[in-house]
């Protein structure tokens, strides 16, 4: 198997639900408490599994709005696997999971370091580095519905953008996304073999702004005759 995720940028809204039900799961999960640092103070921030990122593209008045989700990409060759020197980071070979073996990390932060995805968060309270683990302890919990055996983040997600599954089976659901709609991985040329992937926005013919104008100006204008008429 090689377990991972599918976004789908095109209807992702930026609500930042997944990120909220990541950190909500994770802080109860394998894990443990996910650190927030004066969390209701002038400059709150904590430890995260998950961050959205936007991202302006294209000129105005065609411009877009691109809402960028981030975590671990669980490459097939991972960077952080191979400099961590307690082993503690580590690619599991029944699914493609990375983790942190919390007991043999020591906060050296090397991991973070060759990440360049910027997927692992130091949690300063615990000195320990911590990262997407996709809800592991979730996903094979045979006590849950088969349903609800996903990521947490995948099974908040309000708009459906996030996909879960195996991308070593050509049948599954995330493997005929990335087929069927282009789908990419990240910064594929650092030659770390990311396996989560992005399906890009669909092209949409521009929405012509100035004749919209226009024409409501000119509605706008016959009314206002109407009325000076009656």
């Amino acid at each position: 198997m090689k377990l991972g995720l599918v976004i789908d940028l095109d209807v992702c809204v930026g609500c930042h639900a997944c990120s909220v039900a990541c950190k909500q799961w994770n802080t109860s999960g394998t894990t443990g408490a996910l650190t927030d640092y004066n969390p209701y103070g002038k400059d709150p921030s904590g430890v995260w599994f998950n961050r959205v990122r936007q991202y302006e593209v294209g000129d105005f008045p065609h411009n877009k709005t691109v809402n960028f989700p981030m975590s671990c990409m669980h490459c097939e060759v991972a960077a952080c696997v191979t400099v961590c020197p307690t082993g503690a980071s580590y690619k599991r070979a029944e699914d493609g999971i990375v983790l942190v073996d919390q007991d043999k990390c020591m906060g050296c932060n090397y991991c973070s370091w060759a990440c360049p995805y910027g997927a692992r968060e130091l949690d300063a309270v615990d000195g320990t580095m911590k990262k997407c683990t996709l809800c592991i302890d979730r996903i094979y919990d045979t006590a849950l519905s088969p349903e609800d055996r996903q990521p947490a983040c995948v099974v908040t997600c309000p708009a459906h953008a996030r996909y879960f599954g195996d991308f070593a089976d050509e049948n599954s659901k995330v493997s005929q996304l990335v087929s069927e709609r282009a789908g990419y991985q990240l910064m594929p040329e650092m030659g770390y073999q990311p396996t989560n992937h992005y399906l890009p926005p669909r092209q949409r013919k521009p929405i012509a702004t100035d004749d919209v104008q226009q024409s409501l100006l000119n509605t706008v204008k016959t009314w206002i005759n109407k009325a000076i008429i009656r």
